[in-house]
C-alpha cells in the first residue's frame, strides 16, 4: 500500500467510550452474539472497522468505528437508531465520551448533539 504525506480523505472514525454495570459476560454475549453479527449482516463495504475493547477491571469499553465517508456513518445510524440492537445498547452501556474524527454534514452534527460529541476534523498526516 502506498503511503501519501497530508492527503485527506473521507474517511470517518467514531470513537464511543462507555461503561457499564452488568456482568461482563452479557457484555461480551452482547457485543460478540448479537451486535456484531447485526452490523455485519448490514453487508455495507463503507464499514471499514467496527471494534470492541473491553477493561474487566473498571467496566469500561471503546468501539471503535470507521467509515468510508460521513454518508456511509449517517446511512448505519438511520438503519439501527431506534432499533432492537440500539435499544439494547442504550439499556446496557453509558456513553463516556464520544468523538469523531473526519469531517461529517451538519445535518448529523444535530442529530448528535444529544450525545454531546467531539467532532475533530482533518488536519495532516501520513495515509
Amino acid at each position: 500500500m502506498k503511503r501519501s504525506l497530508h492527503k485527506p480523505n473521507k474517511n470517518v472514525t467514531v470513537v464511543i467510550d462507555v461503561s457499564f454495570t452488568e456482568e461482563i459476560e452479557i457484555i461480551k454475549e452482547y457485543i460478540i452474539n448479537e451486535q456484531c453479527p447485526v452490523i455485519y449482516s448490514l453487508n455495507d463495504d463503507g464499514i471499514i472497522r467496527f471494534e470492541w475493547y473491553l477493561n474487566e477491571a473498571d467496566n469500561t469499553a471503546t468501539l471503535i468505528e470507521r467509515f468510508e465517508n460521513s454518508d456511509v456513518w449517517e446511512e448505519l445510524g438511520n438503519k439501527v437508531l431506534g432499533s432492537p440492537i440500539n435499544i439494547k445498547f442504550r439499556e446496557l452501556f453509558k456513553v463516556e465520551s464520544l468523538t469523531v474524527l473526519g469531517d461529517i454534514n451538519d445535518s448529523f452534527k444535530e442529530k448528535l448533539q444529544a450525545m454531546s460529541p467531539r467532532i475533530k476534523t482533518y488536519v495532516g498526516g501520513i495515509n
